[in-house]
C-alpha cells in the first residue's frame, strides 16, 4: 500500500502535485522539484547515473514562474508520465521513486 496512489491531484495555481498513498500518507511535490528530479536518462546525465533515489532537498528550490505541467498520464500501474511546458516529455516517474523521495516524509516541506 505504501507505493499505491489512491488520489493524484495537480494544482496548477499552486504549481504542485499532491498524492495520497494507500497507507494514508499525503505527499506534496512542487513542480520545480519534480522537474529538476526528472528520472530520464537525459536529465540524469547518462545510463550510469540511472536508478538513483530522488533527492527530497531539491524541493527547497523555487519553482520558476513560467514552469508548468501541461499534461500527465498514467504509465501502466507503476508510474506517471509528465509533460512539461518547457518541451520536456521523457520523464516517467515510478511510484516508488516519488514516494521514497517524498519531501513531506523527509521533513523538507510541510
Amino acid at each position: 500500500m505504501r507505493y499505491k496512489p489512491v488520489d493524484i491531484t495537480v494544482l496548477k495555481k499552486e504549481k504542485e502535485l499532491r498524492i495520497t498513498w494507500g497507507d494514508g500518507h499525503r505527499s506534496r511535490y512542487p513542480f520545480g522539484g519534480l522537474r529538476s528530479s526528472c528520472p530520464c536518462v537525459f536529465c540524469q546525465g547518462g545510463h550510469s547515473e540511472m536508478g538513483k533515489p530522488m533527492d527530497a532537498f531539491k524541493y527547497l528550490t523555487d519553482t520558476p514562474e513560467k514552469l508548468d505541467l501541461n499534461n500527465m498520464k498514467a504509465s501502466g500501474n507503476y508510474a506517471l508520465h509528465m509533460f512539461w511546458n518547457d518541451g520536456h516529455t521523457t520523464g516517467i516517474y515510478r511510484f516508488e521513486y516519488l514516494r521514497d523521495g517524498c519531501p513531506v516524509e523527509a521533513g523538507v516541506i510541510e
